[in-house]
């Protein structure tokens, strides 16, 4: 069922919108600009000339992820992140002086599912855009739904690369971005040689993995001693934790996904590996599988990611703020949740620095533009439509948070195609 985000409901406002203006202490500079008059917006026939859903006072964009299913763990943050974005964004004047309304489908941890929805909003609902997907499996099958009908898609996932399309705004970190600076360090700081690679079974953790052996034998001079696959959902990791135990491997490297992190960190501490003396690596683990997780369960792992909801700067103290202030105190901010709060902003500047909705226009006026106000600090979109970003390693403490211990000095240029990986 979809469901949309709208101003009235019988005359009076609905819960959900009385929930989101919550929201909106402690926004970032950028939500806090003075609101600009609706009537001064531009004429539709200007804006909209491919028949988008857009109005004279509205603007529909869809929202497409896993609220159910085991990946569900994963995409909460994403959706919620995305809200809170929209919900700022309209407070402050909207988008070409038109409020942002939202169509929300659930992927359902289903890539087919994905593929389906992805067409409704495009076809059915006319959406301007789709803040959507998590997984690479559900970005892959829903792709060339955007692309046979000319749709925009953010996507706010660290992924493997080797991809770049017209129709999508990669918001995450690529493959050269996360696996190779994180196996880099590994190997300069812990002196890592042997790896141990544990992922679910599906494209992105195949590709990283098939990417860092190639880093690990050829450029660090390593071996990886294991590589072991299991079904999204699986609960059963003792067999392999006892190869690992057998193994002994430097560094266990994993990209286990979705709520699978959750029986596999207990496991491990169940059977005895103290990830304060082995060092483990992962690129999958955020702070939102953590509160799955339990932070005792996964405290001394590393997870190396762009961002940390621990950063120290004003514009993450704004958002983090808000962020609590709409879905409570209690809720995690991770690193794919904060990729996701791009994407509205750098469609809403986008739009406005082309001044149309129209997806190719959009699209042309994207490459270079910069969201100072991002939580992590500061973004550009490259003419590859990846981000340019720095790239962090974190410690996971038993409080669920994580603590900085890497920095790249500079942003990194994202390429998602590296010579000899692919």
């Amino acid at each position: 069922m979809a469901k949309d985000i709208s101003d009235t409901e019988n005359g009076l406002r609905s819960p959900l919108r009385r929930k989101l203006l919550m929201g909106m202490a402690g926004l970032p500079a950028l939500a806090l600009m003075p609101r600009p008059s609706f009537a001064a917006a531009p004429p539709t026939s200007a804006v909209n000339t491919t028949g988008l859903a857009v109005t004279d006072t509205e603007v529909t964009v869809g929202i497409l992820h896993s609220a159910t299913g085991t990946m569900a763990i994963s995409e909460t943050g994403s959706i919620q992140a995305e809200k809170l974005a929209i919900a700022q964004i309209n407070e402050a004047g909207g988008v070409l002086g038109r409020k942002i309304k939202v169509i929300q489908e659930d992927g359902a941890s289903d890539w087919p599912t994905f593929a389906e929805k992805a067409k409704k909003l495009l076809v059915n609902d006319h959406c301007a855009a789709v803040m959507g997907c998590w997984t690479s499996a559900s970005r892959k099958a829903a792709l060339p739904v955007f692309e046979q009908y000319n749709g925009l898609l953010y996507y706010p996932t660290f992924y493997e690369g080797l991809e770049q399309s017209k129709n999508v705004i990669y918001t995450g970190q690529e493959a050269t971005q996360q696996i190779l600076a994180s196996l880099d360090w590994v190997h300069k700081e812990k002196g890592a040689k042997t790896f141990f690679m544990i992922g679910s079974d599906y494209i992105w953790p195949r590709t990283s993995n098939k990417i860092a052996r190639k880093h690990v034998e050829n450029v660090l001079k390593g071996s990886v001693v294991g590589e072991e696959y299991f079904p999204l959902g699986h609960t059963q990791f003792n067999s392999v934790i006892n190869k690992i135990k057998l193994k002994k491997p430097d560094v266990i490297f994993a990209d286990v996904v979705g709520g699978s992190n959750v029986a596999f960190y207990k496991q491990l501490k169940a059977a005895g590996i103290d990830l304060s003396k082995q060092t483990l690596l992962t690129i999958s683990v955020t702070e939102d599988e953590i509160d799955g997780i339990g932070g005792d369960n996964i405290a001394g792992a590393y997870s190396c990611m762009k961002y940390f909801q621990s950063l120290k700067n004003p514009n993450n103290e704004a958002f983090v703020a808000a962020f609590k202030k709409m879905w409570g105190e209690k809720t995690v901010i991770g690193d794919v949740t904060q990729a996701a709060y791009l994407g509205p902003f750098l469609w809403k500047m986008a739009v406005e620095k082309a001044g149309s909705f129209d997806v190719d226009k959009v699209v042309a006026a994207s490459p270079g533009i910069e969201f100072k106000q991002a939580p992590e600090g500061y973004v550009k979109i490259h003419e590859n439509h990846h981000l340019w970003s720095k790239t962090r390693v974190a410690k996971a403490l038993p409080t669920g948070q994580f603590e900085v211990v890497y920095e790249s000095p500079e942003l990194i240029e994202p390429n998602p195609f590296p010579k000899g990986y692919q």
